[in-house]
Order: C-alpha cells, then sequence, then structure tokens
C-alpha cells in the first residue's frame, strides 16, 4: 500500500441482532455481536498498521470504542450493498481499496496495494463474493448494479472490471465469516487476534446450549 491510496472499511454497527445474524443458533445474538466486535476491531487493527494517505470508516451506525484512531468516519448511504460501496469509493478523489469487517484474519500485508503498474486490485472471498476491491481511478459505475450476497457476486464484479479494459491484480481469496463453521476457521487462521479470543470465550456456552437440547 502506498501513502497515496485510500484504505476504505465498509462495516455495521456490532448491535446484537443487526450483525452476524447466521450465527445464531448455535451464538446468543449478543454473543454474535460480540464476535462482529472482534472482527471489526481485528480489521481495523490492520488497517491502521497499513501506510495510507487516508483511513475511512464508512459505518452503517455510530462509532463505539472499537474504533481506533486515525479513521474518518462517514455513514453508509441509502439502498442496496452494491449502491453504498458505489458510493464510499465517490468520496475519493485518488486511488482507494475497500474491505470489509467480515475477515478478521487479513494483515497489512495482504492490504499492500500498489497501482504502479495495474489498475484495479481484486480479492475473492471463498464463499463466492468479494473480501477486497481497489480502484486506481474510483468509479462508482463499475459497482452499480453488481448483484450482492450471491455465488457469482465475485465473479460478475470482477467481470465489470475486465469489460472496462482495467488490468486487474488477483489478491488472495479469503473466508468471511458468516457460519459457525466459518468462524472456527478464520480463527484458526489468526489465532492470536481479539476474534479468536472472543470465539474461545463465547464457544463453550454455546456448546453447552447445543449440547442441552
Amino acid at each position: 500500500m502506498t501513502a497515496t491510496t485510500t484504505l476504505l472499511v465498509i462495516a455495521k454497527e456490532p448491535r446484537p441482532g443487526r450483525v452476524k445474524t447466521r450465527l445464531t443458533p448455535p451464538f446468543t445474538p449478543a454473543e454474535a455481536a460480540a464476535l462482529a466486535e472482534a472482527a471489526l476491531a481485528d480489521t481495523l487493527a490492520a488497517v491502521a498498521a497499513t501506510p495510507a494517505r487516508r483511513r475511512v470508516l464508512v459505518l452503517d451506525g455510530v462509532p463505539g470504542p472499537w474504533l481506533p484512531p486515525g479513521f474518518n468516519v462517514v455513514p453508509q448511504c441509502a439502498g442496496g450493498l452494491d449502491e453504498r460501496l458505489a458510493d464510499a469509493f465517490a468520496r475519493c478523489a485518488g486511488p482507494a481499496l475497500l474491505i470489509g469487517m467480515d475477515t478478521p484474519q487479513v494483515t497489512p500485508d495482504l492490504l499492500g496495494a500498489d497501482f504502479h503498474d495495474c489498475d484495479a486490485y481484486f480479492g475473492p472471498a471463498e464463499d463466492g463474493g468479494f473480501w477486497a476491491l481497489g480502484l486506481a481511478r474510483p468509479e462508482p459505475a463499475l459497482l452499480r448494479g453488481v448483484p450482492m450476497s450471491t455465488p457469482v457476486t465475485g465473479a460478475v464484479q470482477r467481470e465489470r472490471l475486465v469489460t472496462a479494459g482495467l488490468r486487474v491484480r488477483d489478491l488472495p481469496p479469503l473466508r468471511d465469516v458468516d457460519t459457525a463453521a466459518d468462524a472456527r476457521a478464520v480463527a484458526a487462521l489468526a489465532p492470536q487476534g481479539r476474534f479468536a479470543a472472543r470465539l474461545a470465550a463465547c464457544a463453550p456456552a454455546a456448546d453447552r446450549r447445543r449440547a442441552s437440547r
């Protein structure tokens, strides 16, 4: 990542019942929100450790104590996810890389985008979506109309970039945290992180509830 690039994180405020609903069950809404908060905190820590011109949290909700210093916070616009992602890029005047809050295993090395010999970065997610999108020249139209949260979201988005004539550099695929199985797999990849610690604290209670049924 060069210091001329803006790093964007799009996220929801981690409140029970509003985030990570596919984790319930086995986790309670409060536990799912705690896991979401830990994932967001790990993500923001990785972004904070990456050289950038600006660091922007594009937030649905209000900031909490999990927000580190050095971030500008802007609200998400109304509309579908494609519109909200497009609006995030529309706020940027130069190169920008956007990620979500679902990959707490992300590291500064993975965010080290350098646009000197490419026009776009694309990070596929294992579920068919994408965890990162970088544009040397942000163009909101590249995102509007892309079907979100489907098994072909990533393929459609990448094809948009290629069809526009952009030179695309692919990042390694990462696994999003959507289900309990995802949470265990991701925690194993980053065992020293806040997310892994929170999962270790929540899991015994979830296991007891499951065993009592």
